[in-house]
């Protein structure tokens, strides 16, 4: 008998079942000792005490009962099957085998990437060298209608500047009023800081899932989890007077301590919270599984094996020299069983919770092996609190009480369920100054550089300070109208798009106003030309590079919001549009500033002051220092015959606290704990259950398929609470639980005495078959409101009231679901692998729907997502730069290639850095991509125009004239902003932002002053046969 009990398993406790009958941990179960306490008066279930006596030989006239017993894979006499696997051991098939872990990937014996990296390398050359035998060929039909292109472009960029110069007010006035009515959708702004709605596109598979069980069950249940050691050494062993051998006791279990514990705990319960005038205490919002019978709180503690109460956690039996029983027995009786309602011993306590469920020592203890709970390191408390998905009222009562918890004497780590989201904003707004200084030193440099000081006199004049700010103040309205018109649209915003698009906008908006106003500072004034027309001709000249990065850049973002994932397609969005309004407002409102500033300079008014006149002086124009830097010194060396081939050689060499309280929550998580997320199985609606074959497909009892959804879970994890199983013992013939009254057919509950209840089934002549038809849903509605009790555990209220959703009138039977647990799961890629593994088990059974999907199932697609998203950017550049670029395709060829080697470089660094691969670092790659342009196009337009006669000339006056700009219009300006962000407190603006902007920009000035050029004087396309510049200016 004892063997076939063995493995039986109570599925809505999933624990033993001898672990209930045995009052004791199963593993400690015996025949005798099971026969002793299900005989002893103390387990609550007996009249009076029974004395086994254990014999094969008759004593006192009596004969030892000798009846045939079956073992657990036996059908019986009455019909019933045998036992399922999840019941008995012996009856199963061979147990799963775990993969093997992958061996290192190799090729030939060799490191698999160091062997992909020197064929990279080697490839590399090959199409290099390649590149350049090809580049010298004659020049193609494409080229006169690209010179068409070019002059149409150039002769429309020259009248439009030409105007906004003549009509500066008008310009000005209309753009004001554009960015007004744009900006003013920032009323209708909705930031979303939810994590959820971040990295879960509402279309992919976790999400749809979560959805349809928040539909069907309600959401998941939010948790509030304290994980609480101590740096008290008060560890102790405890003595047995029973017998047995010496307890060692960790210094977390010291009464002292526990006292302390409860006393927070208390504190915890008592806390209040006001929420619309009204107070919020936590049975307001907490689990109750048995209300309204029962309205105490589920709270997930070893203090519910005392009932929360300091004067049982006291209490003992004791002579003046042995204490026989006190709180370590009482521990150490319910850890062994957790759903007993009385410990045995003289005190008759139980330990069972006050809300009316078992406290598992494996969700309340941390930090042991094995199941030597004595030894716990850690106490977990967890308080279930009720979520809701519509209500937002409630919804909002249950966020206005999770608060922080402290207490001096114990080192406490906890994590709300609004947690996360509050630290996403909090760490945000903690950086607000360190953000606040970044973009501060970068305005003062802006406002500073652009200024050309010819003499120390005429510092005041040549100053371009308020030109500086009415740039920056551009860029921020483009990012403004950004956000407004989304806004009205309805899109909501994101951290991400309010941190990153600023930085980007401010990068690519910088560089054109630097390359618009230093053009024209090294620019003289051709005889009889008004300023209209000499700011018409520059804009000419620059206007289409500048149209080719934005262009490139919006498209290339606009492509990137075909992505799935919400914070990358909020972003791309947001940033492509902000990028090409700040272009419209460059080319315009920008323009008509210039016009004025010159203007006031010419005539000798101080900048700011310009009211003021100042004596007439000389005016004059001399080269910038950085200008003269690199055309006289940095251009030429990097383009010397032995400077070029060790640049394209060096190049290839590049394999390139956080102060939250989340962050101990996390640690100690996957230090102490010892069980996993919880994990739901769902099956859907259209399932019949009502037949034995359906109910064969998925329970796990006697009679059941051994590949059934429960067997299928049990082989590879916890064994799930199964409600189909508990119900069909509640319901089975003669039973206790199942109970009517005779006279009204009423349910009558098993704790009633009354002479009118009759058992709802009674046995038949094929032995106790399970419900089935009309009989099965006829019952089900009773199971599931049963509260259960002493006379009858197996009631379904606590455990199953939300499992299952009874339809059309509770006649049928929807949408169900079948908990468990995940293993211990400690690193991103425990969680990943176990989606992984819960997927391909649902593939053949239904839903799997756990807590954390959501979050992580990006990862199961970041791959792709990255492909995509870059692929798409390169291509949609590679297209935009052959048509602005006059359809040259091999420069845009050698644009695409060099903002590709910069995003091959960026993946090296964030591998040497430690940056994972996420949505964040998605993101700034996106951004990445977009950047790069501007440290590429400008340089290749500029080399495309040249009329120098060699590849080494042109690329050495493209690096001259366009080289400087870039360098002191993107790489200073960031570089000054990005270092103060080292000094951030947030681990996510450190890593993702101060470390990948940190690179972004060293990779692309690496790239786009160092490589690029020295790649044009080798593989640039020929000069034309008839240049751009033979056609003379209109």
């Amino acid at each position: 008998m004892y063997n076939a009990c063995s493995d039986v398993q109570a599925p809505s406790t999933n624990v033993k079942a001898l672990s209930t009958l045995c009052g004791r941990e199963a593993s400690q179960c015996t025949p005798t000792n099971w026969i002793q306490y299900m005989f002893d008066i103390n387990n609550g279930q007996v009249p009076f005490a029974i004395n086994p006596n254990f014999t094969d030989v008759p004593i006192g006239g009596m004969t030892p009962m000798n009846n045939e017993t079956f073992n657990c894979t036996q059908s019986l006499d009455d019909g019933s099957g045998p036992c399922s696997c999840q019941d008995c051991s012996a009856a199963c098939g061979p147990t799963p085998v775990v993969p093997p872990v992958p061996p290192p990937w190799t090729i030939l014996g060799l490191d698999a990437m160091t062997v992909i990296m020197w064929c990279s390398y080697i490839a590399f050359l090959m199409i290099f060298l390649g590149a350049v035998l090809g580049a010298w060929c004659d020049a193609t039909c494409c080229e006169t209608l690209g010179e068409r292109f070019e002059n149409c472009l150039r002769v429309l960029f020259s009248s439009w500047g030409s105007m906004c110069v003549r009509h500066p007010l008008t310009v000005i006035l209309t753009s004001v009023v554009l960015v007004s009515i744009c900006s003013a959708g920032l009323t209708y702004m909705r930031i979303t800081t939810s994590p959820v709605e971040l990295w879960s596109s509402p279309s992919s598979r976790a999400r749809q899932e979560k959805d349809y069980f928040d539909q069907h069950f309600g959401p998941f249940f939010r948790t509030e989890q304290l994980i609480i050691t101590t740096p008290v050494n008060a560890s102790f062993i405890f003595s047995p007077t029973s017998g047995g051998p010496d307890i060692h006791f960790s210094s977390i279990l010291n009464i002292t301590l526990l006292h302390q514990v409860l006393d927070l705990q208390t504190e915890i319960t008592n806390l209040t919270a006001e929420y619309k005038g009204e107070t919020v205490t936590l049975k307001d919002i907490c689990l109750s599984p048995l209300a309204p019978y029962n309205d105490n709180c589920t709270i997930l503690s070893v203090l519910n094996y005392y009932q929360n109460s300091h004067e049982i956690l006291d209490r003992e039996i004791a002579d003046e020299f042995l204490v026989y029983f006190d709180y370590h027995t009482h521990f150490m009786y319910c850890v062994s069983s957790p759903t007993a309602l009385d410990d045995t011993s003289p005190m008759h306590e139980a330990c069972m919770g006050t809300f009316g469920g078992p406290v598992f020592p494996w969700l309340a203890l941390g930090g042991y092996e094995g199941t030597a709970y004595n030894n716990a390191t850690a106490l977990v408390i967890t308080f279930p609190v009720n979520n809701y998905l519509n209500d937002t009222e409630k919804l909002g009562k249950a966020l206005a009480w999770e608060k922080n918890y402290d207490n001096p004497n114990l080192t406490i780590s906890f994590s709300a369920e609004r947690s996360i989201e509050d630290e996403i904003d909090r760490e945000s707004n903690s950086d607000v100054t360190t953000i606040v200084i970044s973009y501060v030193i970068m305005f003062v440099y802006i406002s500073l550089a652009l200024g050309h000081i010819n003499s120390f006199r005429t510092v005041l004049v040549d100053s371009k300070i308020s030109l500086g700010i009415a740039g920056i103040l551009i860029v921020l309205s483009s990012v403004a109208c950004s956000l407004g018109i989304f806004s009205y649209i309805g899109i909501p915003l994101t951290l991400i798009v309010i941190e990153v698009i600023p930085f980007l906008v401010l990068a690519v908006g910088v560089d054109n106003i630097f390359i618009i106003v230093q053009t024209y500072q090294r620019d003289e004034r051709m005889p009889e030309e008004e300023l209209h027309q000499q700011i018409g001709r520059i804009l000419g000249e620059v206007a289409p590079s500048m149209f080719l990065s934005s262009f490139s850049e919006t498209v290339a973002f606009f492509l990137g919001a075909l992505s799935s994932m919400p914070a990358v397609r909020t972003f791309s969005l947001f940033a492509g549009l902000a990028v090409f309004i700040d272009f419209l407002l460059q080319i315009s409102c920008f323009v008509s500033l210039l016009g004025l500033d010159i203007k006031r300079q010419e005539a000798n008014r101080p900048d700011i002051l310009c009211c003021v006149k100042l004596s007439e002086g000389q005016q004059g124009k001399s080269e910038g220092c950085l200008f003269r830097f690199f055309k006289k010194i940095y251009a030429p060396f990097i383009l010397k015959d032995w400077v070029r081939p060790l640049v394209v050689s060096v190049k290839k060499q590049d394999k390139i606290e956080i102060d939250s309280y989340m962050l101990d929550y996390f640690g100690n998580l996957s230090e102490y704990l010892h069980t996993g997320a919880p994990v739901y199985f769902v099956v859907e609606d259209g399932h019949d259950y009502k037949t034995i074959e359906g109910q064969n497909a998925v329970c796990g009892g006697v009679g059941c398929n051994n590949n059934s959804l429960v067997q299928q879970i049990y082989t590879i994890s916890n064994v799930p609470s199964s409600w189909l199983d508990d119900y069909f013992d509640w319901v089975k013939p003669q039973s206790s639980c199942c109970r009517y009254y005779n006279y009204t057919g009423a349910f009558c509950n098993a704790s009633v005495v009354d002479k009118t209840c009759v058992h709802c089934r009674h046995m038949t002549t094929t032995g106790k078959q399970r419900p089935n038809g009309t009989e099965f849903m006829h019952f089900l509605p009773w199971f599931l409101s049963d509260i259960p009790n002493i006379k009858c555990g197996k009631g379904g209220h606590a455990a199953y009231s939300t499992a299952v959703d009874l339809i059309e009138n509770n006649t049928d039977v929807g949408a169900t679901y079948f908990m468990s647990y995940h293993s211990i799961l400690k690193t991103s890629s425990d969680f990943i692998d176990a989606l992984k593994m819960a997927r391909e088990l649902t593939d053949n059974i239904t839903q799997a729907i756990g807590v954390f999907y959501v979050f992580y199932e990006q990862y199961l697609t970041i791959i792709y997502d990255t492909a995509f998203n870059l692929g798409v950017s390169l291509v949609a550049i590679f297209v935009v730069s052959t048509v602005l670029l006059g359809f040259e395709l091999w420069s845009a060829v050698l644009v695409s290639f060099t903002i590709a080697m910069i995003l091959v470089n960026m993946f090296g660094v964030m591998w040497l850095w430690d940056i994972s691969l996420n949505a964040v670092s998605l993101v700034n790659l996106v951004m990445c991509c977009g950047i790069s342009v501007e440290f590429c196009s400008h340089i290749v337009r500029a080399f495309s125009v040249s009329t120098k006669s060699s590849r080494v000339d042109r690329a050495e006056e493209a690096l001259a004239h366009m080289g400087s700009s870039v360098f002191s219009g993107i790489t200073l300006t960031k570089f000054g902003g990005i270092l103060i962000l080292a000094l951030s407190k947030s681990q996510i603006f450190q890593i993702f932002y101060f470390r990948m902007y940190l690179s972004i920009v060293l990779l692309g000035a690496a790239h786009g002053l160092i490589f690029l050029p020295v790649l044009l004087s080798y593989a640039g396309k020929p000069q034309k046969v008839k240049g751009l510049q033979d056609i003379p200016p209109k």
